[in-house]
C-alpha cells in the first residue's frame, strides 16, 4: 500500500512520534492506522492514548445547573479563538448548555432536532445554522453529557475560561457544604490531572493485559533490559502498570492540595467522610476539554511532510 504524506502526518498527530519513525512503521503495517500506533507503542516511540488528550480546535465548555443534583456539560465548537472569546457565541453556548440540562435524551441526533430552548418555533440545528450565518464561521455542537445524583450532589468547574469543564458527581447522605467545597477542590484536580478512571475497580482486565503487552515488547526491545531474568521482567512489568494506574485512577492520585504533598485523593476523601460522619465518595466524573481529539487546521504542515518524504 502506498503510504502517503497525510497518513504520516496523521499518524504523527496521534503518536506524537517523529516522522520517519511515523512513515516506517506505517510502512511495516502495510498503511493499517491501529497498527502502526501498537507498532510505535511497542518500540518505546509513541505514548498510549495522545490522541485523547490532543487540543486541536477551537471553542468553548461550559456547564448548565439545576440545584446541586442535575448538570449538564456541553463543547461548542468553532473555528478561531476569536470567535470563542465572542460574547454572542458565548450566549450561544451557555444556551445550548441549558438546552441539555432540560433534555431527555443522549443521542445527538435526536438533541439537534429537539425544539430550541430560546425559541419553539425552530429546532436546535436551526439555531446552530442561524448562528453560523451571523458570526461567519462555522460551529458545531460537538458533545453533551447529562449527570443526575441520585443520591447526594453534583458539582461543577470550569476552567481557563471554558478550555475544559467538569461535573463531580458525590454519593453521600450529606451534601452540606464541607462535602460541596470538596468536591469542587476534587473537580479542580480532575480538570488539572486528567485521570481516566474514579478508581482501579473500573479498569478491565483487558486494558491491564493490554499494556503488560505493550510494557514487555518495550522491554524486549531494549538490549540491557531484555537480559535481566523474566522474574525481574515481570516485576518490572507490574511495577510500571501500578505506576500508570496510580496516574490515571482519581483517587490514587495525589491530591493536588495536600500539604504534605503525599496524601492521595481518597485518602483526602476519608477525611472529608471523617469530618461530616458519613461517608463520602465520587460516584461519576465527566471532563471535556475544548477540542479534544480534534485536529486544528495546519496548511503548510501537510507540505512540509511531503518535501521531507521526498527529500
Amino acid at each position: 500500500m502506498a503510504i502517503t504524506a497525510a497518513m504520516v502526518k496523521e499518524l504523527r498527530e496521534m503518536t506524537g512520534a517523529g516522522m520517519m519513525d511515523c512513515k516506517k512503521a506505517l510502512n511495516e503495517t502495510n498503511g493499517d492506522m491501529d497498527e502502526a500506533v501498537e507498532y510505535l507503542r511497542k518500540n518505546g516511540q509513541a505514548k498510549a492514548e495522545k490522541k485523547a488528550g490532543r487540543i486541536a480546535a477551537e471553542g468553548l465548555c461550559t456547564v448548565a445547573m439545576d440545584g446541586d443534583r442535575t448538570a449538564a456539560v456541553v463543547e461548542v465548537n468553532s473555528e478561531t479563538d476569536f470567535v470563542a472569546k465572542n460574547e454572542t457565541f458565548r450566549e450561544f453556548v451557555d444556551a445550548v448548555a441549558k438546552q441539555a440540562l432540560g433534555s431527555g435524551t443522549d443521542d445527538m441526533d435526536a438533541f439537534m432536532a429537539q425544539k430550541w430552548i430560546l425559541d419553539e418555533g425552530k429546532t436546535v440545528q436551526e439555531a446552530l445554522t442561524e448562528k453560523i450565518a451571523v458570526i461567519g464561521e462555522n460551529l458545531k455542537i460537538r458533545r453533551f453529557e447529562k449527570v443526575t445524583a441520585e443520591n447526594g450532589c453534583v458539582v461543577s468547574y470550569i476552567h481557563g475560561g471554558g478550555r475544559i469543564a467538569v461535573i463531580v458527581e458525590a454519593e453521600t447522605s450529606v451534601a452540606n457544604d464541607e462535602v460541596k467545597t470538596a468536591m469542587s477542590n476534587i473537580a479542580m484536580q480532575i480538570a488539572a490531572l486528567y485521570p481516566k478512571y474514579v478508581s482501579r475497580d473500573e479498569v478491565s482486565a483487558d486494558y491491564i493485559e493490554h499494556e503488560k503487552e505493550i510494557l514487555r515488547a518495550q522491554i524486549m526491545n531494549d538490549p540491557k533490559e531484555s537480559q535481566k531474568p523474566e522474574k525481574v521482567i515481570n516485576g518490572m512489568i507490574e511495577g510500571r502498570v501500578s505506576k500508570e494506574l496510580k496516574e490515571i485512577c482519581l483517587v490514587d492520585q495525589v491530591y493536588v492540595k495536600a500539604e504534605d504533598g503525599k496524601q492521595t485523593v481518597g485518602q483526602y476523601l476519608a477525611q472529608v467522610s471523617k469530618n461530616v460522619g458519613a461517608d463520602v465518595a465520587v460516584k461519576r466524573f465527566v471532563r471535556f476539554e475544548t477540542g479534544e481529539g480534534l485536529e486544528k487546521k495546519q496548511e503548510d504542515f501537510a507540505a512540509e511532510v511531503a518535501a521531507q518524504m521526498n527529500a
